[in-house]
């Protein structure tokens, strides 16, 4: 009881730790949401490079998550710790190249260079601010029930990061009425991109500029939530190198380490059942700014439908953390997730109607709330059975989060480039005040038969998963056990030395 009172955290370093989650969130879901469209209406990329954009930057982001958790397990422990300078170095230039993202630069070639070459710039540099700031999860206490409240307060922060995120860049670039092409009769034409290219032409650029400055401004106040996160991030948490135990001279082999995780069958079904998941998730966030504009006809109010996504996750966050606590965090899955499948059934099926739409979004953001919360919930717990299995391997913490983010953003890139490249094969008209029928078809497949495909799959595959809540509860007093032995073996070869001297 008094190690346990011990490695209790405070509701303030518990608060600390959460805020430093805010930051991914706000900038991933502001480039989910608004990246595509910003792409294709306001930047003008056409749909083809756009998705080319979209598929290399999300694949790069997931290459460089092995990469950094690999040379962070390789990283000397500094007075700092061993994952905050990764955190500190990393802010700055993510800022910049943040920032850089959405400017439009004035130049007539070399745009879709632009575009990839920042996209991918901020995916390292966020890359080397959250793979270490996951990780930190199991540096900062060694009690299980410790960790998943500080996770359960990260989650809590980082959905209301992307309600900030939604509402900043939504609302500021909401408040701009970003002109668009009425152009039917070209709809018709087998051609029709060649002459809606010819239309933009004789179009007046200038009258974008204050869309491209309303997401400029965004960008500015998105980056100084950054800084801010970041700031109360190092200043309020402790990284503690005892938490973890599992500290090692030796250096560790990146492939070793890479055997011996993916040879972890837990970790394996886990990942995969979430992959499924947040595939389906991640194709929902980034065509609904589309659907809701097009095929819906919510072109001004798109913006305050991600916002009540956003507000019903993070509101039901608490109400998740209850129920795993109570009903395990199996059933949390299997409730939360599949929870979203008939209303997004409903709003395809349904005509267009705005109460329904808003009804839609609520219900998602309640499933959104659980995906959020239970795979960072459910990690440690697979570590703890790897540690328990390997008890001689060591530091191989930031190489189980970091893989796990690596399949989930590989698959995701290339669902959303192919998602995108399906809207320029169905005839997307850039700037267009409406679309063809073949491009709102498109999106109901990309927001609702595909996503309910894709989590019933999801949930065939953690039936799978073996760590309930029994084999949980034993793997927590085994661990302890193996603790305690190790504390009394320590006690004991302190004594022999004493009474040697």
């Amino acid at each position: 009881r008094l190690q346990e009172s011990r490695e209790r955290l405070s509701v303030c370093s518990k608060l600390c730790y959460a805020v430093g989650g805010a930051p991914y969130q706000i900038t991933g879901c502001a480039l989910g949401f608004f990246l595509q469209i910003y792409l294709l209406d306001v930047a003008q990329v056409d749909a083809f490079y756009a998705s080319i954009i979209l598929f290399a930057g999300r694949v790069w982001d997931a290459i460089t998550d092995p990469m950094v958790g690999f040379f962070i397990s390789k990283t000397s422990w500094t007075r700092f710790g061993r994952l905050m300078p990764w955190i500190i170095f990393s802010t700055p230039f993510a800022i910049i190249s943040y920032f850089l993202i959405w400017f439009v630069p004035d130049i007539s070639t070399g745009q879709v260079m632009w575009y990839l070459v920042f996209y991918c710039a901020f995916q390292t540099l966020v890359t080397c601010f959250h793979v270490p700031y996951s990780a930190l999860t199991m540096f900062i206490s060694r009690e299980q029930s410790e960790r998943d409240s500080a996770t359960a307060y990260r989650m809590t922060v980082e959905v209301l990061g992307t309600v900030l995120g939604t509402a900043i860049q939504g609302q500021i670039v909401g408040k701009v009425d970003t002109p668009c092409i009425e152009s039917p009769f070209f709809f018709g034409l087998t051609n029709s991109s060649v002459a809606m290219e010819e239309l933009n032409m004789t179009h007046d650029t200038e009258s974008l500029t204050d869309t491209r400055n309303a997401y400029m401004i965004a960008a500015g106040v998105i980056g100084g939530l950054y800084i801010l996160c970041a700031l109360i991030l190092l200043l309020g948490v402790r990284e503690k190198r005892e938490a973890s135990e599992l500290q090692s001279d030796e250096p560790v082999s990146f492939f070793q380490g890479l055997k011996l995780v993916m040879n972890h069958g837990p970790y394996i079904k886990l990942i995969a059942g979430f992959l499924f998941t947040s595939l389906a998730f991640m194709l929902l966030e980034g065509n609904f700014a589309l659907f809701c504009t097009y095929t819906l006809g919510f072109r001004n109010e798109f913006q305050n439908i991600l916002l009540a996504i956003m507000l019903s996750a993070t509101l039901t966050i608490p109400f998740w953390q209850w129920f795993l606590t109570h009903f395990g965090k199996k059933t949390a899955v299997y409730v939360g997730i599949s929870s979203a499948i008939p209303f997004l059934i409903a709003v395809v099926v349904l005509d267009s109607n705005l109460v329904v739409t808003y009804v839609v979004a609520v219900a998602a953001g309640i499933s959104v709330a659980a995906a959020f919360l239970l795979p960072w919930s459910m990690l440690p717990d697979v570590i703890d059975d790897f540690k328990l299995q390997h008890p001689g391997s060591h530091g191989h913490e930031a190489i189980f989060f970091s893989f796990y983010v690596f399949f989930t953003k590989f698959t995701a890139g290339v669902s959303l480039g192919i998602s995108t490249l399906s809207l320029d094969f169905a005839g997307y008209q850039t700037r267009g005040c409406s679309q063809p029928g073949q491009v709102n078809f498109t999106l109901k497949m990309l927001v609702s038969a595909v996503p309910v495909g894709l989590i019933l799959l999801s949930l065939l595959l953690f039936k799978l998963y073996p760590i309930d809540e029994e084999k949980r509860r034993k793997n927590k007093k085994a661990l302890q056990d193996l603790r305690e032995e190790s504390n009394s073996s320590s006690e004991s070869d302190n004594t022999e030395l004493a009474s040697i001297v």
